[in-house]
């Protein structure tokens, strides 16, 4: 049983309030989640997404093995992904390439005990162009970035 997921980040601001959005989609049955937080960056909406896709599913079908195919436009998590980005970095002691710390390592890490758990196939889908998941999945993370610009602004007054 393969499950398609697309995900997706946003940032009202970058760093700012983010959300995610994640869809899920099983044989005839979809569903949609997301969420938020108050002081983020696009980045880190971006792999949030798919690590919440992940767990959900994980969730749901009781800690099995999954096979889910993840789009993202991102290339961020395309990249460190299908490039080897990330075993790069854990054989640098997460440091990158130029000798800096990698950024957003705490979710790297998560999403890698992720991965290690799962067979994950990452797609590189284009931002805007029409996908109807992708775009779908791009509304769930703005929705999400403004309702966390919301409630920061009325926590600020």
């Amino acid at each position: 049983m393969k499950i398609r997921m697309y995900t997706d980040g946003a940032c009202k601001g970058n760093p700012g309030t983010g959300g995610w959005g994640c869809i899920i989609l099983l044989k005839e049955k979809r569903k949609e989640i997301s969420g938020h937080q108050s002081a983020t960056t696009n980045n880190r909406m971006e792999i949030t997404a798919v690590i919440k896709g992940i767990k959900y599913c994980q969730k749901k079908n009781e800690g099995k093995k999954l096979k889910i195919d993840v789009y993202t436009d991102s290339n961020y998590v395309a990249n460190a992904i299908k490039e080897g980005w990330l075993k790069k970095w854990t054989l640098n002691g997460w440091k990158t390439k130029a000798g800096n710390e990698v950024k957003n390592k705490d979710l790297w890490e998560e999403l890698l005990e992720l991965l290690k758990k799962h067979e994950i196939n990452v797609i590189k889908v284009k931002g805007h162009d029409g996908n109807k998941y992708n775009e779908i999945a791009d509304s769930l993370a703005s929705n999400a970035a403004e309702y966390a610009k919301q409630i920061a602004s009325q926590e600020g007054s």
